[in-house]
């Protein structure tokens, strides 16, 4: 049992060392197979990567010979037109060299003849120093005395000249009048544009919150849109609290948003639909108030057979300004001063009255004519069958046509004084009283002037001088100075007008 027990383990043994010696055979061999096939595929990679790197040092050997190449044509090419330009500036230095050259002859000779001239100029003025001696001796006035005398006689020519050139410039200026007046009339309307602009184009609409704003302007901006297109004005919604502005040039227009919108905030019920119904509303009630107040006018001033449609548009004044006074209103006082001036003259007073208040009927028209107002109101009383010398009245009142009837001089009179009483435009009494001293210290602060008056509401100026201090053609010039110094230091409504009186009196009594 021992035995065999021995037996197997030394035959194991032995086994596994003929297996250990087999496989390690096995194995070297492989070893070397694989070594041998990484020896071989390695050559193979290296005269790859050899072939390769070579292909690419040739491509780059190529590429930069053609750069080389294409380098010395560009510097070449530079050299070329540096070699021109050297050329170039050699010619220009040359020429300038030349040109220098004859400069400096140039000055030579100049410096020359400045020597004969200094040498000319001494002879000279001995030659003067020489004929004043002998003038001073032959006269008996020494050179200052002389002097002074022709400076005083040149003095007196001069202000003569003068005043003949300002006399010449005066009546120039008078034949070009209407021109001159048409600028200072652009002047003024630029003056005044931005503020009369806003104050007869701008009505504010006052709200309660920012809610009522909100649904004013509605769903982006819906409801605005449909106001506006309805009642043509256009509505500015901005950051200021509690208030809507409506800007348009037109009036009526302007009423029937204002109104259209008090009533849409009232009833709370604002869409596009209901806009348009209230507008539509509105303008009807709007259009029977104008004539409703036309008719009252009317009748308030005992005026009857006027047109219906003469009728509405003195209701449409009521909605219309003029720099800052009520149409209607200066309408019916300038028809009533008519009524009492032609009554004082005995004329008919309703006729005149008639006149006064259909003056301005052109400046409320339904459409938009190239005429004045006028000449557009004069028409108008035509058409609507109005008697002839109410209708010169209405044209002539502005001068822009001649006057036939005694009817024309009331009216214009009459609505001047309308316009120009003192706050009818909306001009304060402490500045009207202050516009009138400092019209009056303007003109005293002119040498000369004795007493000055401001009168017709500060459209004319009467300016007192003292005979002894200037002379009539001196009058002339302060006029002018004084309108033009009035002009650029003041502003005023119309035109003033500057009379300077210079008189003497001589007096005596026969006993």
């Amino acid at each position: 049992m021992l035995i065999t027990v021995i037996s197997t383990v030394i035959a194991f043994l032995i086994g596994g060392a003929i297996s250990y010696v087999f496989f390690k055979h096995g194995l070297k061999s492989r070893y070397d197979k694989i070594i041998k096939e990484a020896e071989t595929e390695a050559e193979v990679i290296k005269k790859n990567k050899l072939l390769e790197v070579k292909e690419k040092f040739l491509n780059k050997k190529a590429e930069l010979e053609k750069e080389v190449a294409a380098r010395n044509q560009k510097i070449q090419q530079i050299e070329n037109k540096l070699k021109q330009r050297e050329m170039v500036l050699g010619q220009k230095h040359e020429e300038l060299q030349r040109k220098r050259n004859e400069t400096e002859a140039i000055r030579e000779n100049l410096d020359a003849q400045l020597q004969v001239i200094d040498k000319k100029k001494e002879e000279l003025d001995d030659l003067q120093s020489q004929e004043r001696k002998k003038l001073e001796a032959l006269s008996g006035l020494s050179a200052e005395e002389a002097k002074e005398r022709l400076v005083e006689s040149l003095k007196e020519e001069a202000k003569t000249q003068a005043q003949s050139y300002i006399n010449d410039i005066m009546d120039d200026a008078k034949m070009s009048a209407n021109r001159e007046a048409k600028r200072i009339v652009i002047q003024t309307i630029q003056r005044v544009a931005t503020e009369t602009a806003i104050e007869n184009s701008v009505t504010v609409f006052h709200i309660e919150s920012d809610e009522i704003k909100g649904r004013i302007i509605g769903r982006e901006g819906r409801n605005i849109r449909a106001l506006e297109a309805a009642t043509g004005v256009e509505i500015v919604v901005d950051d200021t609290p509690e208030a809507i502005v409506l800007s348009a040039f037109d009036p009526v227009r302007r009423e029937i948003a204002r109104l259209a919108l008090h009533q849409l905030v009232t009833d709370g019920r604002i869409h596009p639909a209901r806009i348009e119904e209230v507008v539509a509303k509105v303008k009807k009630q709007v259009e029977d108030e104008i004539i409703e107040t036309g008719k009252r006018t009317t009748i308030d001033l005992g005026i009857h057979g006027l047109h219906p449609e003469l009728i509405r548009i003195i209701g449409k004044m009521k909605y219309r300004s003029s720099y800052g006074q009520n149409l209607l209103q200066h309408a019916r006082e300038t028809a009533n001063l008519c009524a009492v001036m032609a009554s004082e003259l005995g004329l008919n007073p309703k006729k005149a009255k008639r006149a006064g208040l259909l003056h301005d009927i052109g400046k409320v028209p339904d459409e938009e004519p190239e005429l004045p107002h006028a000449l557009l109101g004069m028409k108008l009383a035509e058409k609507y069958k109005e008697k002839p010398d109410i209708c010169n009245a209405i044209g002539a009142h502005h001068d822009e046509i001649e006057m036939t009837s005694l009817l024309a001089p009331i009216v214009q009179v009459c609505d001047a004084i309308s316009g120009a009483r003192p706050g009818a435009r909306r001009e304060i009494v402490e500045a009207y009283i202050k516009r009138l001293n400092d019209l009056e210290q303007l003109a005293m602060s002119y040498p000369g002037v004795t007493k000055t008056y401001a009168i017709q509401a500060g459209r004319e100026l009467r300016v007192i001088v003292g005979a002894d201090k200037i002379d009539d053609k001196q009058t002339e010039s302060l006029s002018a100075e004084i309108a033009k110094k009035i002009q650029d230091e003041m502003t005023y409504p119309g035109q003033v007008k500057i009379t300077v009186i210079r008189e003497t009196r001589a007096v005596s009594f026969a006993k």
